[in-house]
Protein backbone atom coordinates (compact mmCIF):
# COMPACT_ATOMS: atom_id res chain seq x y z
CA UNK A 1 0.00 0.00 0.00
CA UNK A 2 1.10 3.54 -0.79
CA UNK A 3 0.72 5.41 2.49
CA UNK A 4 2.20 8.32 4.36
CA UNK A 5 4.24 11.32 3.32
CA UNK A 6 4.47 11.77 -0.45
CA UNK A 7 6.05 14.60 -2.37
CA UNK A 8 4.55 16.28 -5.44
CA UNK A 9 8.03 16.77 -6.85
CA UNK A 10 9.05 19.85 -8.83
CA UNK A 11 10.73 19.43 -12.21
CA UNK A 12 14.05 21.33 -12.13
CA UNK A 13 15.11 23.15 -15.29
CA UNK A 14 18.18 24.82 -16.67
CA UNK A 15 18.37 28.52 -17.45
CA UNK A 16 17.42 27.75 -21.05
CA UNK A 17 14.36 25.80 -19.94
CA UNK A 18 15.50 22.24 -20.49
CA UNK A 19 14.99 19.61 -17.79
CA UNK A 20 17.94 19.63 -15.37
CA UNK A 21 18.53 15.94 -14.70
CA UNK A 22 21.52 16.52 -12.40
CA UNK A 23 19.29 18.54 -10.07
CA UNK A 24 16.52 15.96 -10.42
CA UNK A 25 18.87 13.26 -9.17
CA UNK A 26 19.82 15.47 -6.24
CA UNK A 27 16.15 15.95 -5.34
CA UNK A 28 15.43 12.23 -5.45
CA UNK A 29 18.36 11.54 -3.11
CA UNK A 30 17.21 14.35 -0.81
CA UNK A 31 13.82 12.70 -0.37
CA UNK A 32 15.12 9.17 0.01
CA UNK A 33 17.61 10.35 2.64
CA UNK A 34 14.87 12.10 4.61
CA UNK A 35 12.32 9.31 4.58
CA UNK A 36 9.69 10.45 2.09
CA UNK A 37 7.35 7.53 1.42
CA UNK A 38 6.72 8.10 -2.31
CA UNK A 39 7.48 10.52 -5.14
CA UNK A 40 4.83 11.86 -7.49
CA UNK A 41 6.64 12.63 -10.74
CA UNK A 42 5.29 15.15 -13.26
CA UNK A 43 2.08 16.12 -11.54
CA UNK A 44 0.81 19.69 -11.36
CA UNK A 45 3.79 20.74 -9.21
CA UNK A 46 6.07 19.06 -11.75
CA UNK A 47 4.75 21.35 -14.52
CA UNK A 48 2.98 18.55 -16.39
CA UNK A 49 0.94 21.06 -18.37
CA UNK A 50 4.02 22.52 -20.11
CA UNK A 51 6.15 19.42 -20.64
CA UNK A 52 5.98 17.66 -24.00
CA UNK A 53 4.99 13.99 -24.08
CA UNK A 54 8.62 13.01 -24.67
CA UNK A 55 9.80 15.15 -21.75
CA UNK A 56 7.03 13.82 -19.50
CA UNK A 57 8.06 10.23 -20.15
CA UNK A 58 11.77 11.02 -19.87
CA UNK A 59 11.39 12.74 -16.47
CA UNK A 60 9.39 9.84 -15.06
CA UNK A 61 11.86 7.31 -16.49
CA UNK A 62 14.85 9.12 -15.01
CA UNK A 63 13.14 9.59 -11.66
CA UNK A 64 12.58 5.83 -11.51
CA UNK A 65 16.20 5.22 -12.50
CA UNK A 66 17.50 7.60 -9.81
CA UNK A 67 15.18 6.02 -7.22
CA UNK A 68 16.55 2.57 -8.10
CA UNK A 69 13.81 0.75 -6.24
CA UNK A 70 14.40 2.61 -2.97
CA UNK A 71 11.17 4.63 -3.08
CA UNK A 72 7.95 4.17 -5.08
CA UNK A 73 7.38 6.54 -7.99
CA UNK A 74 3.83 7.57 -8.93
CA UNK A 75 3.49 9.16 -12.36
CA UNK A 76 1.10 11.94 -13.26
CA UNK A 77 -1.06 10.92 -16.23
CA UNK A 78 -3.87 13.48 -16.23
CA UNK A 79 -5.21 15.57 -19.08
CA UNK A 80 -8.41 16.95 -20.53
CA UNK A 81 -8.78 14.65 -23.54
CA UNK A 82 -9.52 11.02 -22.72
CA UNK A 83 -7.79 9.64 -25.82
CA UNK A 84 -4.59 11.56 -25.02
CA UNK A 85 -4.71 10.46 -21.37
CA UNK A 86 -4.99 6.84 -22.51
CA UNK A 87 -2.02 7.34 -24.84
CA UNK A 88 0.06 8.76 -21.99
CA UNK A 89 -1.15 6.07 -19.59
CA UNK A 90 -0.14 3.27 -21.93
CA UNK A 91 3.29 4.82 -22.49
CA UNK A 92 3.83 5.23 -18.73
CA UNK A 93 2.68 1.65 -18.29
CA UNK A 94 5.92 0.55 -19.95
CA UNK A 95 7.85 2.05 -17.03
CA UNK A 96 8.20 0.72 -13.50
CA UNK A 97 5.70 3.09 -11.91
CA UNK A 98 3.94 2.08 -8.68
CA UNK A 99 0.73 3.88 -9.68
CA UNK A 100 -0.54 6.84 -11.69
CA UNK A 101 -2.22 10.03 -10.50
CA UNK A 102 -4.94 11.25 -12.87
CA UNK A 103 -6.36 14.73 -12.39
CA UNK A 104 -9.95 15.45 -13.42
CA UNK A 105 -10.18 16.78 -17.00
CA UNK A 106 -9.70 20.53 -16.74
CA UNK A 107 -11.45 23.34 -18.64
CA UNK A 108 -13.92 20.98 -20.37
CA UNK A 109 -16.16 20.82 -17.27
CA UNK A 110 -17.45 17.26 -17.75
CA UNK A 111 -20.54 16.04 -15.88
CA UNK A 112 -20.25 13.46 -13.12
CA UNK A 113 -21.21 10.79 -15.66
CA UNK A 114 -18.51 12.14 -17.96
CA UNK A 115 -15.96 11.78 -15.17
CA UNK A 116 -17.05 8.20 -14.55
CA UNK A 117 -16.77 7.32 -18.24
CA UNK A 118 -13.39 9.06 -18.52
CA UNK A 119 -11.80 7.32 -15.56
CA UNK A 120 -13.20 3.93 -16.46
CA UNK A 121 -11.79 4.23 -19.96
CA UNK A 122 -8.36 5.18 -18.59
CA UNK A 123 -8.37 2.40 -15.99
CA UNK A 124 -9.48 -0.16 -18.58
CA UNK A 125 -6.48 0.75 -20.74
CA UNK A 126 -3.78 -0.30 -18.25
CA UNK A 127 -2.74 -2.77 -15.59
CA UNK A 128 -1.16 -0.02 -13.45
CA UNK A 129 -3.16 1.15 -10.37
CA UNK A 130 -4.87 4.50 -10.82
CA UNK A 131 -5.36 7.27 -8.25
CA UNK A 132 -8.08 9.83 -8.90
CA UNK A 133 -7.24 13.49 -8.32
CA UNK A 134 -9.86 16.09 -7.45
CA UNK A 135 -8.72 19.73 -7.34
CA UNK A 136 -11.67 21.88 -8.45
CA UNK A 137 -9.88 25.14 -7.67
CA UNK A 138 -7.58 24.48 -10.62
CA UNK A 139 -9.66 22.36 -12.96
CA UNK A 140 -13.12 23.92 -12.82
CA UNK A 141 -14.81 20.58 -12.08
CA UNK A 142 -15.57 18.96 -8.73
CA UNK A 143 -15.67 15.16 -8.57
CA UNK A 144 -18.28 14.43 -5.92
CA UNK A 145 -17.82 11.76 -3.23
CA UNK A 146 -20.63 9.69 -4.75
CA UNK A 147 -18.78 9.68 -8.07
CA UNK A 148 -15.56 8.63 -6.36
CA UNK A 149 -17.43 5.81 -4.61
CA UNK A 150 -18.72 4.48 -7.92
CA UNK A 151 -15.27 4.61 -9.47
CA UNK A 152 -13.77 2.94 -6.39
CA UNK A 153 -15.51 -0.26 -7.45
CA UNK A 154 -13.16 -0.52 -10.45
CA UNK A 155 -10.35 -2.98 -9.71
CA UNK A 156 -7.64 -0.66 -11.07
CA UNK A 157 -8.75 2.49 -9.22
CA UNK A 158 -7.16 2.31 -5.78
CA UNK A 159 -7.53 5.76 -4.26
CA UNK A 160 -8.24 9.46 -4.56
CA UNK A 161 -6.25 12.62 -3.91
CA UNK A 162 -8.76 15.09 -2.50
CA UNK A 163 -7.51 18.67 -2.68
CA UNK A 164 -10.55 20.70 -1.73
CA UNK A 165 -9.45 21.35 1.85
CA UNK A 166 -12.97 20.37 2.97
CA UNK A 167 -12.46 17.93 5.82
CA UNK A 168 -16.06 16.78 5.69
CA UNK A 169 -15.13 15.19 2.36
CA UNK A 170 -12.75 12.76 4.04
CA UNK A 171 -15.45 11.42 6.34
CA UNK A 172 -17.93 11.17 3.48
CA UNK A 173 -15.43 9.38 1.24
CA UNK A 174 -14.53 6.93 3.99
CA UNK A 175 -18.21 6.24 4.56
CA UNK A 176 -18.99 5.64 0.88
CA UNK A 177 -15.86 3.90 -0.41
CA UNK A 178 -14.54 0.38 0.26
CA UNK A 179 -12.43 0.02 3.41
CA UNK A 180 -9.25 -0.59 1.41
CA UNK A 181 -9.75 2.43 -0.87
CA UNK A 182 -6.91 4.89 -0.25
CA UNK A 183 -7.64 8.49 0.72
CA UNK A 184 -4.93 11.08 0.17
CA UNK A 185 -4.97 14.74 1.10
CA UNK A 186 -3.84 17.20 -1.55
CA UNK A 187 -4.17 20.20 0.75
CA UNK A 188 -1.20 20.76 3.06
CA UNK A 189 -3.04 23.14 5.38
CA UNK A 190 -5.60 20.50 6.39
CA UNK A 191 -3.45 17.40 5.87
CA UNK A 192 -2.77 16.73 9.54
CA UNK A 193 -6.48 16.69 10.38
CA UNK A 194 -7.23 14.68 7.23
CA UNK A 195 -4.89 11.91 8.45
CA UNK A 196 -6.29 12.03 11.97
CA UNK A 197 -9.74 11.53 10.47
CA UNK A 198 -8.64 8.31 8.79
CA UNK A 199 -6.76 9.38 5.68
CA UNK A 200 -3.96 7.22 4.34
CA UNK A 201 -1.45 9.79 3.17
CA UNK A 202 -0.65 13.24 1.81
CA UNK A 203 0.63 14.24 -1.61
CA UNK A 204 2.29 17.46 -0.59
CA UNK A 205 3.82 20.61 -2.05
CA UNK A 206 5.50 21.70 1.21
CA UNK A 207 7.18 18.31 1.39
CA UNK A 208 9.56 19.58 -1.32
CA UNK A 209 11.14 21.77 1.40
CA UNK A 210 10.73 19.87 4.68
CA UNK A 211 10.56 16.14 3.93
CA UNK A 212 11.85 14.88 7.29
CA UNK A 213 9.61 17.20 9.29
CA UNK A 214 6.57 16.47 7.14
CA UNK A 215 7.22 12.74 7.37
CA UNK A 216 7.37 12.95 11.18
CA UNK A 217 4.03 14.81 11.26
CA UNK A 218 2.39 12.28 8.95
CA UNK A 219 3.70 9.33 10.95
CA UNK A 220 2.37 10.81 14.19
CA UNK A 221 -1.04 11.50 12.66
CA UNK A 222 -1.27 8.05 11.10
CA UNK A 223 -0.46 6.57 14.51
CA UNK A 224 -3.34 8.55 16.01
CA UNK A 225 -1.08 10.75 18.16
CA UNK A 226 -2.93 14.03 17.67
CA UNK A 227 -0.92 15.99 20.24
CA UNK A 228 2.42 15.15 18.64
CA UNK A 229 1.08 15.58 15.10
CA UNK A 230 -0.24 19.07 15.87
CA UNK A 231 3.04 20.05 17.57
CA UNK A 232 5.05 18.92 14.54
CA UNK A 233 2.63 20.60 12.13
CA UNK A 234 2.67 24.01 13.83
CA UNK A 235 6.05 25.29 12.51
CA UNK A 236 5.05 24.36 8.97
CA UNK A 237 1.75 26.24 8.78
CA UNK A 238 3.35 29.37 7.38
CA UNK A 239 4.71 27.36 4.48
CA UNK A 240 1.28 25.95 3.72
CA UNK A 241 -0.09 29.41 3.02
CA UNK A 242 2.96 31.17 1.55
CA UNK A 243 3.65 28.38 -0.96
CA UNK A 244 0.41 29.45 -2.62
CA UNK A 245 0.98 33.22 -2.57
CA UNK A 246 1.22 32.81 -6.35
CA UNK A 247 0.19 29.84 -8.47
CA UNK A 248 1.87 26.55 -7.60
CA UNK A 249 4.66 25.71 -8.42
CA UNK A 250 5.99 29.27 -8.66
CA UNK A 251 6.71 29.76 -4.91
CA UNK A 252 7.93 26.23 -4.14
CA UNK A 253 10.35 26.24 -7.05
CA UNK A 254 11.80 29.57 -5.89
CA UNK A 255 12.11 28.22 -2.34
CA UNK A 256 13.82 24.98 -3.39
CA UNK A 257 16.29 27.07 -5.39
CA UNK A 258 16.99 29.26 -2.34
CA UNK A 259 17.77 26.05 -0.43
CA UNK A 260 20.43 25.21 -3.01
CA UNK A 261 18.74 21.98 -4.08
CA UNK A 262 18.37 22.98 -7.73
CA UNK A 263 20.70 24.98 -9.94
CA UNK A 264 18.17 27.34 -11.47
CA UNK A 265 14.76 28.84 -10.72
CA UNK A 266 13.51 28.61 -14.31
CA UNK A 267 9.79 27.97 -14.74
CA UNK A 268 7.98 27.64 -18.05
CA UNK A 269 5.57 30.17 -19.49
CA UNK A 270 2.82 31.10 -18.99
CA UNK A 271 4.08 30.93 -15.38
CA UNK A 272 6.82 33.36 -14.38
CA UNK A 273 9.26 33.46 -11.48
CA UNK A 274 8.06 34.56 -8.04
CA UNK A 275 7.36 38.29 -7.78
CA UNK A 276 9.75 40.26 -5.57
CA UNK A 277 6.75 41.28 -3.46
CA UNK A 278 6.51 37.79 -1.96
CA UNK A 279 10.18 37.00 -1.31
CA UNK A 280 10.27 38.38 2.22
CA UNK A 281 7.15 36.66 3.51
CA UNK A 282 8.12 33.30 2.00
CA UNK A 283 11.59 33.58 3.51
CA UNK A 284 9.97 34.36 6.87
CA UNK A 285 7.85 31.20 6.63
CA UNK A 286 10.93 29.19 5.67
CA UNK A 287 12.79 30.61 8.68
CA UNK A 288 9.93 29.61 11.00
CA UNK A 289 10.18 26.09 9.59
CA UNK A 290 13.96 26.17 10.29
CA UNK A 291 14.91 25.88 6.63
CA UNK A 292 18.43 27.01 5.76
CA UNK A 293 18.66 29.25 2.68
CA UNK A 294 21.53 30.51 0.56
Amino acid sequence: MLNGSMVALITPMTGSGEVDYASLEKLVEFHIDRGTDAIVSVGTTGESATLSLAEHLAVVKQTIAFAAGRIPVIAGNGGNATAKVIELTQALGQLDVAAMLCVTPYYNKPTQQGLIAHYRAVADSTDIPQILYNVPGRTGVDMLPETVAELALHSKIIGVKEATGDLSRSSRLRQLCPADFLLYSGDDATACEFLLLGGNGVISVANNLVPAEFKAMCDAALAGNATLAHRLDAPLTGLYSELFCEANPIPVKWAVHRMGLINNNHIRLPLTELSDTYHGQLLQAMNKARIEVN
